[in-house]
């Protein structure tokens, strides 16, 4: 069966190639990490971020398949999105760059050779939907469609490259990670993470975490967050969170932050 190539402008994107990557990753664990992965829970640096950004990736690559071009509320919320997309994703691998790979190194030097040629490809992910999103913004009204169409082929490439980029990373950093780390250095590392972070920053990160993680996980989180932030700044937090869950979600976690 042939598989269709994609000519995103920049980079071919061959699914072929995605799903061949993605039996690498599943397939050249070692029996150590296999042992690792399937213990008793260990603290994951990557498990909250990751889930947000998974969803935020899928929920901007399907409001760019909806898209009407004809619009401009709908073309500039959807620049908007990127926008904020590309902030987050940059500044998640720049954490990763700064905290996370310097501490692998420290004790398993070589370990991040190959996630860092990652990294360097996605810098210049990021320059191509950068661009994407310009033509996009720019584009007259009879280009826009065709902008538009150009710029989700961008991004789902670079959603596959992400999504088996994650799962290396959750296997084969995370099984260095635990086996020479403590879960209280590992907080630490994350601690530092997050200090670093800008508040406003911070504030984008989480409209995309909180919803993306299960109940039990969020009431922690938002529960941690009521102790050591300002209370304006958390009240502002769930108020930016609302719409974002559900229904039911939102009334589990007002429950339970009531209960505490």
């Amino acid at each position: 069966m042939e598989h269709a190539t994609f000519d995103t402008g920049h980079s071919a994107f061959d699914p072929a190639v995605v799903a061949s990557s993605v039996a690498i990753v599943r397939t050249t664990r070692s029996s150590a990490q296999r042992a690792a992965l399937a213990a008793v829970p260990r603290h994951n640096l990557y498990r909250k971020i990751h889930l947000g950004l998974r969803v935020c990736m899928s929920d901007a690559l399907a409001a760019i398949g909806r898209i009407d071009t004809d619009d401009p509320a709908d073309v500039a919320a959807i620049t908007q999105q990127m926008s904020e997309l590309i902030m987050l994703f940059r500044g998640h691998l720049e954490v990763e760059d700064a905290f996370i790979h310097p501490a692998i190194e420290a004790r398993r030097p070589g370990a991040t050779a190959r996630i860092a040629h990652d990294h360097a490809e996605h810098v210049a992910a990021f320059a191509a939907l950068v661009a994407g999103v310009q033509a996009l913004r720019d584009a007259p009204s009879s280009q826009r469609d065709a902008a538009a169409r150009a710029l989700y082929r961008e991004l789902a490439a670079f959603v596959a490259d992400n999504l088996v980029h994650m799962a290396a990373e959750e296997s084969d950093h995370n099984a260095v990670l635990w086996a020479t780390y403590s879960d209280d250095e590992l907080l630490a590392i994350e601690k530092a993470i997050i200090a670093s972070i800008a508040p406003a920053k911070m504030f984008v990160y989480l409209r995309w975490i909180v919803p993306a993680i299960p109940p039990a996980e969020r009431l922690a989180m938002m529960s941690a967050m009521r102790e050591s932030a300002p209370a304006e700044a958390f009240d502002a937090t769930l108020q930016m969170l609302m719409p974002h869950l559900a229904d039911r979600d939102w009334a589990k976690l007002m429950a339970g932050l009531a209960a505490k």
